[in-house]
């Protein structure tokens, strides 16, 4: 089991990390298993604290102030390191007084189109152990990089795909946080869980199909 914990902050112009009080809440929408998964925080850095044995995406939705509404971001938890940051492009709407301003202490306003551009930053680690400053969390694992590896199961025609859940399905082991939701027809596969052999048969056989 592991102990995590997200924040999430703005950068300035400069990069640097400055509250997210352009936020009113925050709402975490943790993997179903959880007891109560959808957590809301309404003051900033809107820590969360869990535990749990595997990573999982963990979709995030972030509420502007002022009722201006609301947009989501996906947070690639995993623990692979001890600590990472992952930045997120978000449009801010700019025709809301108390937001503007709010926006503001993040720099200038580029308005266009009535919004704005900020980036938020997500970043997750063990409670008190100091944040490593990182731009994005390392998608190498083994040998496969995992970004490459799951665009590239996203060319995969049916009959292919149909071979992907088999060699997973035939190679599964506890560790793996694999999840087949046969009413819906899906099959939810945590790459980051998954042990370096299979990931490189896996991208063996990606690269084999679609090229």
């Amino acid at each position: 089991m592991r102990q995590w914990s997200i924040e999430i902050v703005l950068l300035d112009e400069e990069g640097k990390e400055i509250p997210a009080t352009i936020f009113d809440k925050v709402v975490y929408h943790l993997h179903p298993t959880f007891a109560n998964p959808n957590r809301t925080f309404a003051e900033t850095p809107f820590k969360i604290v869990e535990q749990g044995w595997g990573g999982f995406p963990l979709d995030i939705s972030v509420f502007f102030l002022e009722k201006a509404g609301e947009r989501k971001i996906t947070h690639d938890l995993n623990f692979l390191q001890e600590s990472y940051e992952i930045d997120h492009i978000i449009q801010v709407p700019t025709n809301k007084p108390a937001l503007s301003a709010e926006l503001a202490k993040s720099g200038s306003l580029d308005d266009v189109g009535g919004s704005s551009k900020r980036k938020a930053a997500t970043a997750n680690g063990e409670p008190k152990i100091k944040k490593a400053k990182a731009a994005s969390a390392s998608t190498v694992k083994g040998s496969v990089d995992i970004e490459k590896l799951a665009f590239g199961l996203t060319k995969l025609n049916e009959d292919d795909l149909v071979g992907v859940v088999q060699m997973v399905t035939d190679n599964r082991t506890p560790e793996m946080n694999v999840t087949n939701n046969v009413e819906e027809g899906e099959f939810i596969i945590d790459l980051y869980s998954l042990p370096d052999g299979l990931l490189k048969s896996l991208w063996d056989y990606v690269k084999k199909n679609t090229e």
